[in-house]
C-alpha cells in the first residue's frame, strides 16, 4: 500500500509484562529466595560447620520414626536431586552424622539414617540457628503477616508441585 502510513508498531505480548508494582515486588521475591539461603547457609557454617542442606537433611530425619528415613523420600522432602542428597550424604557420612544402609523392607531402596553425633551436631546447631531465623524473618513481621507469608509460600509451592497447564 503505497502512501499509506505505517501504523504503530503494536506489542502483541503487552499484556504478559509486568506492570511497575508486579516487577518491583517480583524483584523482592527474587532478592529473598536468593538471599535468605544464602544468609542462613553463611550462619550455619560460620556457627556449627555445617550446610543449610545439611542442617536441613540432619533435621528432617530427625523427626522421622528411628531417625530413618529412604533416600529417595529425603531427597523429594528437601528439595534435591538423589544424586546431589548422595554426594551430601557422603559427606555427612564422613563426620559420623549419618549411615546408608539398605532398606530392610525392600533391599532395591537405601536409608539414610541419623546417627547419634549427627543428632548431637543438630542439636548444637539448632539454638543459633533458630534465633538467626527469628532475627531474619519471624520477629520482622507480626503473626498474621507471617501466617499469611506461610500461606502464600504454600499456594506459590503448589503451583510449582502441580503438573503444567
Amino acid at each position: 500500500m503505497s502512501g499509506s502510513k505505517k501504523s504503530p508498531a503494536v506489542d502483541e505480548h503487552a499484556d504478559l509484562w509486568l506492570s511497575p508494582d508486579e516487577l518491583s515486588s517480583w524483584l523482592s521475591v527474587v532478592r529473598l529466595v536468593t538471599r535468605l539461603p544464602w544468609a542462613i547457609d553463611t550462619q550455619l557454617q560460620r556457627d556449627a560447620g555445617l550446610s543449610m542442606i545439611e542442617y536441613q537433611t540432619m533435621a528432617m530425619l530427625s523427626e522421622t520414626p528411628g531417625q530413618t528415613l529412604r533416600m529417595s523420600l529425603l531427597a523429594e522432602q528437601t528439595s534435591t536431586s538423589l544424586s546431589r542428597l548422595s554426594h551430601l550424604v557422603k559427606r555427612l557420612e564422613s563426620r559420623d552424622y549419618v549411615r546408608r544402609e539398605p532398606d530392610p523392607a525392600d533391599g532395591r531402596f537405601t536409608n539414610a539414617i541419623l546417627l547419634p553425633d549427627g543428632l548431637q551436631a543438630l542439636q548444637a546447631a539448632a539454638p543459633a540457628h533458630v534465633a538467626y531465623v527469628r532475627h531474619l524473618v519471624v520477629d520482622n513481621l507480626t503473626p498474621e503477616r507471617l501466617r499469611r507469608m506461610g500461606q502464600d509460600a504454600e499456594r506459590i509451592l503448589g503451583r510449582i508441585d502441580s503438573p503444567a497447564r
